[in-house]
């Protein structure tokens, strides 16, 4: 794969991925990536950009509100509009401590960070006096636990919910659901489990529930003395789901909840394909599902789905971002907590299947279903 810029071929590498950083004049610049197959073939795409000529600190990496692991790749350029002698250094400034400097107008830098929030900084001063900086808040993952093939675990409960009001039920008039574990499946040999809703309710839905952390934990994570659930702000949801008709799939909802100290916190998430064809999250105070403005492509067949999920301070949930199918979506939509019972205590792990119009019976799978927490 290769770039050019204005019909001049400047950078290529092997492989069929290509991830570089160019310097490139200011103004409009005419750029293409270009593809040369194996076979003689090759296609390109142009790319059209505006290259600002105002003084600026560009960074790539690591991407503000991220989560990462340390050490962190700072990667950053800066350029200048008002001193004629360039840029003279570039910096990374950690909790107010300069961490690293490097002489010149690119940043490249290896940098130990601790666990938890981070608060970051890059800078740059130029050779006439001046400078500037442009803050990076981060993440750092510390000791992450991961709780794997969930779908395979025992303690999975469900309950119904019919329109208008949704109201727990179980039975309920209208729908029925099964769940099996260790079923074959479509194009995997993995035994996975099956999920199956049927009924005569318009619009019903059902919800499948796992207490993974606190209490009824199924995972031997009963938090009694209260000192794991207080201590974890970050949580990646990640599964593979088998779509088997999308065109009955009114939604499916992938879900992480937190409660402890009368605090609900619900990570609520759906692909909404019969609905307004979006990813949606749930605002816990008001309880309606606000689209995030991202399409969601599901595909008949095994699709692959990962949620950056995390509790900020004053436990305000951070929706950070969608991967599906291997494309990423960074939503960064914050909303208050809710309030709960004090007796409610704990984390769980959700799935649920909306019904469309008909409710018509459909069936999905879910395999690899893993919770990381830290």
């Amino acid at each position: 794969m290769g770039v050019y810029v204005d019909g001049k071929l400047v950078y290529t590498v092997d492989g069929d991925k290509l991830n570089t950083t160019l310097s490139l004049g200011s103004g409009k610049q005419n750029t293409v990536v270009q593809e040369w197959d194996y076979c003689g073939g090759s296609t390109y795409t142009p790319v059209t950009v505006t290259v600002s000529s105002k003084s600026g600190i560009f960074v790539t990496s690591p991407a503000n509100n991220s989560t990462i692991s340390s050490p962190a790749n700072y990667v950053a350029t800066a350029t200048t509009a008002t001193c004629s002698k360039g840029i003279g250094s570039m910096g990374v400034y950690v909790n107010n401590k300069l961490i690293t400097v490097q002489d010149g107008a690119g940043l490249n830098a290896q940098v130990s960070l601790g666990t938890g929030a981070q608060n970051t900084v890059v800078q740059e001063w130029d050779r006439c006096g001046g400078s500037s900086y442009v803050p990076v808040k981060v993440t750092v993952k510390g000791s992450e636990r991961v709780l794997s093939n969930l779908e395979k675990s025992g303690g999975w409960d469900g309950w119904g919910q019919l329109p208008p009001d949704y109201k727990d039920c179980a039975p309920c008039s209208g729908i029925a659901w099964t769940m099996w574990q260790g079923v074959s499946a479509p194009s995997t040999s993995d035994k996975v489990t099956q999920f199956n809703t049927h009924g005569t309710k318009p619009y019903a839905v059902v919800l499948w529930y796992n207490p993974v952390i606190g209490t009824y934990s199924t995972q031997g994570l009963p938090d009694d003395n209260h000192t794991l659930v207080p201590s974890l702000h970050n949580f990646t949801y990640d599964t593979e789901f088998y779509v088997t008709n999308k065109a009955i799939t009114q939604a499916l909802e992938f879900d992480v909840s937190m409660y402890m100290d009368g605090i609900g916190m619900f990570w609520g998430t759906q692909c909404s394909p019969l609905g307004d064809g979006d990813w949606d999250v749930l605002d816990n105070v008001t309880q309606k599902w606000a689209s995030t403005g991202v399409a969601c492509k599901l595909v008949n067949g095994w699709n692959h789905l990962t949620l950056q999920l995390q509790r900020e301070s004053g436990n305000t949930l951070l929706y950070k971002s969608i991967t599906l199918n291997g494309a990423t979506a960074n939503i960064n939509k914050t909303y208050a907590p809710f309030k709960v019972s004090p007796d409610w205590y704990g984390i769980t792990v959700n799935y649920q299947m909306d019904g469309d119009s008909k409710q018509a019976a459909n069936t999905t799978y879910l395999n690899n279903l893993s919770l990381t927490y830290w």
